[in-house]
């Protein structure tokens, strides 16, 4: 455990640059004691390990000195294997690029740990989109990506669910990957950052120059208060509904995990025949009884009133649709 942790405490200073003992204590999550204690048995083992003292202070390595990648454990090196998604790097461009550091990490690597990471690459593969539906196709995701890389403005035209397209001049401060689709997180002029569908930009130009990047920002902490705010925001209204016992499988299937794990956690006792009543998030009436006809007569709408009403309304339009043809009406073909 302590080795791995000097280990650590290594690469963070060599990848970091001076770092305080706070700092160390705080991504370690350790007490700053124990940093003292591990930089001092670094400074034992020869590794040059120098304090700087003052308000700017903190530990650094020797300019210039570097440890070799030589500490990884078989399921670390295994877990980098893993984590490479060769279909994503393409289509950034970077498939050589991946395809030659997987090769010479595998050279660099012991015996043990190589084969280790080889079984791990042949046994296990990532498939990033869901069932029935493919990778969106993003012609502009390689201009996208440089543009993000070199920290150089976009403009684009960009289709929105309105009937106009609209153009914008962005600077992209990161990608993300998310189910099978591309998101450019980027700032139109001087507002707060936004999100786009790459797959719906339809032109984009590169455009001379840099912007700078805002202080601080961390994509993937925008990227996790975005989905908070993302559903907050789907989810206006709420559907009071009756489940029959054992649908709550093909509750989360069809009207996704967060609504229906949200409606379960507060669901009342069940009755005498095992039905319990949720009040399940929706985006929308339309939206709610397109969903809910999927799970038939597994589920009854209680509230709101005009959900229930479009509900009873669809099923005397199927009712009439499925029903025995009137006398006088014309014969159905045989067979």
């Amino acid at each position: 455990m302590r080795a791995s942790r000097l280990l650590s405490l290594l690469l963070l200073l060599q990848t970091r640059g001076r770092m305080t003992a706070a700092e160390l204590s705080e991504e370690l999550e350790v007490s700053i004691r124990t940093v003292y204690r591990d930089v001092e048995a670094l400074s034992s083992a020869g590794v040059p390990v120098y304090a700087d003292r003052g308000p700017a202070g903190g530990y650094r390595l020797l300019d210039g000195y570097r440890t070799r990648l030589n500490g990884l454990t078989a399921e670390e090196a295994s877990s980098m294997f893993l984590a490479a998604l060769p279909g994503p790097a393409a289509e950034l461009g970077l498939g050589e690029v991946a395809a030659a550091a997987e090769l010479k990490l595998l050279a660099a690597l012991p015996p043990g740990p190589r084969s280790h990471a080889t079984r791990m690459r042949e046994r296990f593969h990532l498939d990033v989109p869901g069932w029935y539906r493919s990778a969106e196709e993003a012609p502009f995701l390689g201009e996208v990506a440089g543009a993000v890389w070199e920290q150089r403005p976009v403009r684009m035209t960009y289709r929105r669910w309105g009937p106009q397209d609209v153009e914008r001049l962005v600077h992209p401060y990161g990608l993300v990957l998310k189910g099978g689709s591309w998101y450019m997180v980027a700032s139109p002029g001087e507002e707060a950052p936004r999100t786009y569908k790459v797959a719906r930009i339809v032109a984009a130009e590169v455009l001379d120059g840099c912007f700078e990047r805002p202080e601080g920002f961390d994509l993937a902490d925008f990227w996790a208060r975005y989905t908070v705010d993302f559903r907050e925001r789907m989810y206006t209204a709420h559907a009071l509904i009756r489940l029959a016992p054992g649908l709550e499988g093909l509750l989360r299937y069809t009207v996704g995990e967060d609504p229906a794990d949200a409606a379960l956690a507060g669901a009342g006792p069940p009755d005498e025949r095992g039905w319990r009543v949720l009040r399940l998030p929706v985006e929308s009436i339309r939206h709610a009884r397109w969903l809910l006809l999927r799970l038939g007569t597994d589920v009854e709408v209680l509230e709101p009133p005009e959900l229930r009403a479009a509900m009873a309304e669809t099923a005397a339009a199927l009712a009439a649709l499925y029903g025995p043809p009137p006398a006088d009406g014309p014969a159905l073909p045989e067979g």
